[in-house]
């Protein structure tokens, strides 16, 4: 089966190490290698800039990692970038697709002209905060849970507008309601159930069956503290959060997004993107061969073509 994957923050890792090679560097729990390997149909890459960064250099860091996106992720021969369902639609069968993605706009500071420029340089999807509080919105971490401020309204307007992807993975629940009010097209890139692990990264049911009835995605992600309360994350507890989206009737909404090089722990069996080859028999003992085939690729195609 073909697999996307909503996710990954390895223009992270190599902005912290320029050194690290794309194509098979052992760095990286995503590379060139295992995307060819593992047919892959598409990778998101994120651009996000760590909180030790300086403010006032966070617009050049994010830069930065997208020139590093181009020199050394589009480099590759299969690797192409992707921003708009024609670009998708023209991908061949012998080449990955390649996605930017803005993880929280503290990078741009208030300024939307800033985020005109990475939409030119390639960016199509957008989550307006990391985990805390910038001037668009408050993160999930926050506990104040504010929404929008009238920059976070002003900005979710123009994503609106110019059509980019709101992902909605890192903002807090008011700013989820609030961006709801505005519309647009939406998706969780990385988050899971929070009736199945109650941590602030991950959805309400009220949330879910908004993303639904908007016709979003959610990306299941594997970080082991968004997937269980146990010590020992496993497959098997992935699958709970599969089993209760389902249950809202949302099984065609499911797809995934690992966060494959954003975090030190993984979900025993889902270290690597060549993981998702174990992964996929593993659902196939819970799940049609259609069902599968939609959490890995199909249902993110229905999404782009919504």
């Amino acid at each position: 089966m073909k697999v996307i994957d909503l996710h990954c923050d390895v223009l992270m890792k190599m902005f912290n190490d320029c050194a690290i090679s794309f194509e098979d560097s052992d760095l990286l729990a995503v590379n060139y290698k295992q995307l060819t390997e593992t047919n892959c149909r598409l990778q998101y890459f994120a651009v996000y800039v760590p909180e030790e960064v300086h403010p006032m250099l966070r617009y050049e860091a994010a830069l930065k990692m997208i020139q590093l996106f181009y020199k050394k992720v589009l480099a590759m021969p299969k690797m192409k970038l992707i921003q708009t369902e024609d670009d998708y639609k023209t991908l061949r069968d012998d080449e990955i697709g390649a996605v930017l993605s803005l993880e929280g706009c503290d990078a741009i500071q208030d300024d939307l002209v800033r985020l005109a420029t990475l939409k030119e340089l390639g960016v199509s999807s957008v989550g307006l905060t990391w985990n805390y509080a910038n001037v668009f919105a408050d993160g999930a971490m926050e506990p104040r849970n504010a929404g929008l401020s009238l920059k976070g309204r002003q900005l979710v307007r123009w994503l609106k507008q110019h059509k980019l992807v709101l992902d909605v993975s890192h903002l807090s629940e008011a700013g989820f309601w609030d961006s709801m009010a505005i519309g647009g097209k939406f998706f969780a890139s990385h988050s899971n159930c929070r009736a199945i692990c109650n941590h602030p990264r991950n959805l309400y049911d009220e949330q879910i069956l908004e993303l639904m009835n908007r016709k979003g995605l959610i990306g299941l992600t594997f970080v082991p503290k968004f997937v269980t309360t146990e010590k020992q994350a496993t497959i098997a507890h992935l699958v709970r959060h599969i089993e209760h989206i389902a249950g809202l009737g949302g099984i065609e909404q499911i797809g995934f997004g690992s966060d494959f090089d954003g975090t030190a722990e993984y979900v025993e069996g889902l270290h690597t993107y060549s993981c998702y080859d174990m992964m996929q028999e593993e659902l196939l003992k819970h799940y049609t061969y259609a069902q599968v085939e939609g959490f890995l690729y199909r249902n993110y195609e229905k999404f782009l073509f919504n």
